[in-house]
């Protein structure tokens, strides 16, 4: 068997031309794979990040009722018990009470509806942590002019800066990535201009945080007074006066348009619901065990007070545009396999009719046909593994620095993404199952390939092919 090794590996290099060209189409083939497949799954798990992770948890505890008419008369008590039975389960790393409930939100003749969430100030920090989202610099529109007289800005900056006119950021960080500016002096200039003071919530707050959209449609100013109008608990009216504390900008603009924050017993005491809670939202220290700690919490918990739903039954739209794009990608990829396919499959069509009268003389002067087809199989697989291993060599650094380092979107491109409601970035996933599949697609591919010299040497006729 050693022989036979040796000299398929000695056979792949006589014609090197031959053995490089179809390993190159191997590598070329791996290494769009991997790196497609790493940008759309490292879009996912952002979206899941941004969206699941960052605001509504992985795991969520709700009355039986309340997913079907999720309402404040769908509640459960919330006691330290059952915090400290869903604390001590080793997959979760956070559990965090929250009250949700619309109210009308007016001030002066502006009036909308808007989603008031109850929050514990202090733990929520641990989850969607909103005090990282609050506006600290807005572009407005008479603050402008002193921000394109700015010297040290270039014409690019300036279009640039045009296209944010009106927008909310968090940080200058926010603002150097969006804007394509990376010169410090001009950004401390511009935090200068645009200075905008939002303050996060304390833990009995009587005060709100806005978000951002929100605030601009009903014109509101921070030290403003929001009246929010709804119904409490069982009926009863829910009406409060409630100074603005901060404005948050929030990336999904569904949410941005509505969302109102309040501490949570303050939003216990408007609702008129003491010690209540809607859901309890919680995350996990592996996404990957969220169906397992799911089972196990359901197990553990009374099942005629609670149940936990996943993120995947509380957000279908989102896990609906996952699988959606997801199936896109793997037909993109299929295709893409399919004209690799055939161009190595051409490469061994042309390798048996070149080498037809070389495996005409092995059989003749004694070879089996048996032994000559391994050699041929070793042959095609020492090409593959050779293509394979480049290729996941080449893509390795390129994965590794994607998923240490996003490409950062910025300018036009970076607006889109924000009006979407996405982070203008674009992570690759990092090394996972995906990527080794890749591989052993391309390898199977090259086997599968395989067949017809196998099937040509077997029905080989000697004196045919010693004429060829």
């Amino acid at each position: 068997m050693k022989k036979i090794i040796q000299m398929a590996w000695r056979n792949i290099w006589r014609n090197r031309k031959r053995t490089i060209i179809t390993a190159a189409s191997i590598f070329f083939a791996l290494f769009f794979a991997i790196i497609m497949r790493s940008f759309q799954l490292g879009t996912y798990g952002h979206m899941i990040h941004q969206v699941i992770e960052s605001y509504s948890g992985y795991l969520q505890v709700q009355s039986p009722d309340y997913f079907d008419e999720p309402g404040l008369d769908n509640s459960f008590e919330y006691d330290k018990a059952l915090l400290d039975q869903i604390n001590s389960n080793p997959g979760v790393k956070i559990a965090v009470p929250r009250l949700e409930s619309f109210a009308l939100a007016s001030i002066g003749a502006k009036t909308k509806g808007v989603l008031v969430n109850g929050i514990d100030v202090e733990k929520e920090g641990q989850l969607s942590n909103p005090e990282r989202n609050l506006v600290h610099y807005r572009f407005l529109s008479h603050l402008m002019d002193a921000v394109y007289a700015i010297p040290g800005l270039s014409e690019d900056d300036i279009t640039n800066l045009k296209m944010y006119e009106n927008a909310s950021f968090s940080s200058l960080d926010k603002i150097s990535l969006n804007c394509g500016i990376t010169d410090t002096k001009v950004l401390d200039k511009i935090g200068e201009i645009t200075a905008f003071e939002s303050n996060y919530l304390q833990p009995n707050d009587d005060g709100v945080l806005v978000s951002d959209r929100l605030s601009k449609f009903m014109k509101l100013n921070i030290g403003d007074t929001l009246v929010l109008m709804g119904t409490g608990y069982h009926g009863s009216s829910a009406a409060g006066l409630f100074p603005v504390r901060g404005i948050i900008k929030i990336a999904s603009p569904e949410l941005d348009n509505k969302l109102v924050y309040m501490s949570l017993t303050r939003a216990q005491e408007f609702f008129s619901m003491e010690n209540m809670l809607t859901t309890l939202a919680i995350n996990l220290y592996d996404n990957s065990e969220m169906v397992t700690v799911q089972n196990e919490l359901t197990d553990v918990l009374d099942k005629n007070t609670y149940v936990i739903k996943n993120w995947q039954e509380f957000n279908p739209v989102l896990k609906q545009s996952i699988e959606g794009d997801n199936a896109g990608g793997i037909v993109f990829a299929a295709i893409l396999y399919v004209i690799v396919f055939f161009g190595i499959f051409g490469t061994v069509l042309m390798m048996i009719a070149e080498r037809k009268r070389e495996f005409g003389v092995l059989i003749a002067i004694g070879m089996k046909k048996r032994l000559l087809m391994y050699v041929v199989v070793i042959e095609m697989f020492f090409i593959g593994a050779v293509g394979t291993l480049i290729g996941m060599i080449g893509v390795s650094p390129l994965i590794y620095l994607g998923n240490k380092f996003p490409i950062q979107m910025t300018g036009k491109t970076a607006k889109m993404y924000e009006d979407m409601g996405y982070e203008a970035i674009m992570p690759l996933a990092s090394f996972d199952g995906y990527f080794w599949w890749q591989a052993l697609i391309v390898l199977l591919m090259v086997l599968v390939a395989s067949y017809f010299p196998l099937k040509s040497i077997r029905k080989l006729k000697i004196m045919n092919a010693l004429r060829a």
